[in-house]
């Protein structure tokens, strides 16, 4: 049977027999164009949002999956993200744990003081609340409350999303900052995705003094849970070739990148600075699964303020990934984010 089709370069038809197709398959294809190879697998997967206001949830999806969720429930005492998912599903990170409790998973706070306040942790929020002081409960003195969504732009492998926040103590009866925090999801294709997250604090109500210590702030901070941590088969290793906590805390680097190291399904979460932010600036990390930038020095553990009006931001790249921090290539993906290419 001979099968007729228009050429690809002009206008003739010609006639190929099944065998002649069979024989020329490989060759056929090389010569399509690049839109008409694997155009179907080639399609970005949907990056679409389902919200929840009475569990105080918002599930970003990509593919019709759970890759993350930012929760924001008025019972928690400062909104974050949760789960944040591994390329296969896993979840990477802890909401709460022991001796930490008020580690949230991925989430962003400090210590400061309003002009003519009371000095207010919100890193320790948690300690703010009612009851129990080893069980603390809502409501929460001093907290971070989410406001609106500003932004919500689902996408097909891209989307934006916008949050307004403020941070406030006595119950809510003292604002303190004004947040916005912007958000860029991209999908990378196998599971794996990007973040891009820029948070941005203005001093609306007043002059404020940022007072956290050497010891007590990452912007933004990071929690890995037991699966991937050092107690497991996790490894810690940032841009400068330091590895563990005794090689990356406290030391200058670009990104920091915690995997599940060895093993067949390993999988794992880069953290990456932009070079907008001043640079150099150290890192914390511990082996049990805490990380995240810092800083530049003349405000890393210093007490500096922000006069009335005056903003304060940082943005950092969240890189979601398959493999090790070798295999995953994630030098060369922090490259292109600061490029502007990812």
């Amino acid at each position: 049977m001979d099968v007729a089709g228009e050429s690809l370069s002009g206008g003739k038809v010609m006639k190929l027999s099944v065998p002649a197709l069979a024989i020329g398959a490989v060759g056929v294809l090389l010569c399509l164009p690049p839109r008409l190879v694997g155009a179907e697998s080639a399609q970005p997967p949907a990056i679409d949002f389902k919200q929840d206001d009475s569990k105080g949830q918002m599930q970003v999806l990509i593919g019709g999956k759970e890759a993350l969720v930012y929760v924001y429930a008025k019972d928690w005492d400062l909104p974050h993200l949760y789960p944040v998912r591994s390329p296969s599903g896993k979840s990477m990170t802890v909401e709460r744990t022991e001796p930490y409790p008020h580690h949230r998973s991925f989430w962003f706070a400090d210590t400061v003081q309003l002009a003519g306040q009371r000095q207010a942790s919100f890193y320790f929020a948690l300690e703010s609340g009612t009851g129990d002081k080893k069980n603390l409960q809502p409501p929460f003195r001093d907290h971070v409350r989410h406001v609106a969504f500003t932004e919500r732009q689902p996408g097909a492998g891209k989307a934006q999303l916008g949050l307004k926040l403020v941070w406030e103590m006595d119950d809510g009866k003292t604002p303190v900052l004004n947040e916005a925090r912007q958000m860029r999801i991209v999908a990378l294709g196998e599971g794996e995705y990007f973040l891009d997250i820029t948070f941005t604090l203005k001093a609306s109500y007043g002059e404020v003094t940022f007072k956290s210590d050497g010891a007590h702030y990452a912007w933004p901070y990071v929690r890995m849970n037991s699966d991937f941590n050092t107690n497991s088969s996790g490894l810690l290793v940032n841009s400068e070739g330091g590895t563990g906590q005794a090689g990356t805390h406290d030391k200058p680097a670009r990104w920091v990148d915690f995997s599940r190291t060895g093993v067949p399904d390993a999988e794992g979460l880069a953290l990456f600075s932009h070079p907008s932010n001043p640079q150099p600036h150290s890192w914390l990390t511990r082996d049990y699964g805490t990380f995240g930038p810092r800083r530049e020095a003349a405000r890393n553990g210093k007490p500096f303020t922000l006069k009335t009006g005056e903003t304060i931001s940082t943005r950092c790249g969240v890189l979601v990934h398959k493999g090790d921090v070798k295999s995953s290539r994630v030098a060369e993906r922090f490259q292109a984010y600061a490029d502007g290419k990812l």
